[in-house]
């Protein structure tokens, strides 16, 4: 079963429509990552998911259960970081956790919880009104995880968060999908989502745009990789340009630099390079998730692929409600 499905989905606002038909399927056990730029429809797709907005038309199911009628379920299951979590600021950060805890009839240990995201044992014991972003973003992830859920939706997760507070976020992120949670990971920090997620789904205007690997997205887009190898004698560069696949190859010193069209030209090019010279050092730079949404949101998507795949689709955060 999976962990999020739903079947056009749409949520209007008097004429304006900020999701419109969302078919979407979220895997158990997936890291799905949910983007789309501001007023995409990323927020009323998660205020949907929890029960928080009831949709126009269409449905939600969630674990199991209907979102809109059965969200109470929904919601003790379901770990939520929200975007611009507010804290209470005369509560410590512990009894936050507590808090929880007691809310979900969990039985975690808040030590263990504040530990584990990186709080500090006596930033914890302090009221929360004095705490900075990164930390308030430690204590809102802390939170989520009371009661191991099965399901964790993370709304711009990274915001606030120092290098290491991000590896650590990212770290989480890993040990919950091991154990078997679905994570619904809405960023607009893009080398995060490529760096943790399974799938990813754009939105744009409200309509799915793309869903899939990122590597599948690339293929779709036609997204050009360049090849940088390093030789001892620059050969004639005739065959290597040749390929199929191979846009151009340009000469830098010692350095060849071979711009493919698709991924699997790399490796025929490669070898007709090494055919003809010594290789002596190589770099594959892919198209990043980066020009890859700028592409998908742009809309500088191939005609037969601008349709989202027949997997379905997601969302990510911030937008007009």
């Amino acid at each position: 079963m999976p962990a999020i499905e739903t079947d056009g989905l749409t949520k209007r606002f008097g004429d304006f429509v900020a999701v419109d038909a969302l078919d979407l399927t979220v895997e158990e056990g997936e890291v799905f990552g949910f983007l789309g730029p501001n007023g995409a429809g990323k927020s009323t797709t998660i205020n949907m998911l929890l029960g928080f907005l009831q949709p126009s038309d269409g449905t939600a199911t969630v674990l199991g259960h209907d979102a809109a009628g059965q969200s109470r379920n929904v919601r003790q299951r379901t770990g939520l970081l929200p975007e611009g979590f507010e804290l209470y600021e005369n509560l410590t950060g512990r009894e936050h956790v507590v808090s929880a805890i007691e809310t979900k009839n969990a039985d975690d240990d808040p030590d263990a919880i504040i530990d584990r995201v990186g709080l500090e044992p006596e930033a914890a014991r302090r009221q929360a009104g004095g705490y900075s972003k990164g930390m308030t973003q430690r204590l809102a992830l802390g939170i989520a995880l009371v009661g191991s859920p099965d399901l964790l939706i993370l709304d711009e997760p990274s915001s606030g968060l120092d290098p290491k507070g991000a590896k650590l976020l990212r770290q989480i992120v890993d040990e919950e999908a091991e154990r078997g949670a679905t994570v619904f990971f809405s960023s607009h920090i893009l080398g995060q989502v490529e760096q943790v997620c399974d799938r990813v789904g754009i939105m744009n205007q409200g309509q799915m745009v793309a869903v899939d690997t990122i590597d599948a997205l690339r293929d779709q887009m036609q997204a050009e990789s360049t090849v940088e190898a390093e030789v001892s004698a620059v050969p004639d560069t005739d065959t290597v340009a040749a390929v199929n696949g191979v846009r151009d190859v340009a000469v830098y010193g010692n350095t060849l630099e071979i711009s493919c069209t698709q991924p699997e030209a790399k490796m025929p090019a490669l070898r007709a390079l090494d055919d003809a010279t010594d290789v002596t050092d190589i770099t594959v730079e892919d198209a990043s998730l980066e020009a890859l949404f700028e592409k998908y949101t742009n809309g500088d998507v191939p005609e037969a692929e601008s349709a989202a795949t027949p997997e379905a689709a997601p969302a990510t955060g911030g937008d007009a409600a």
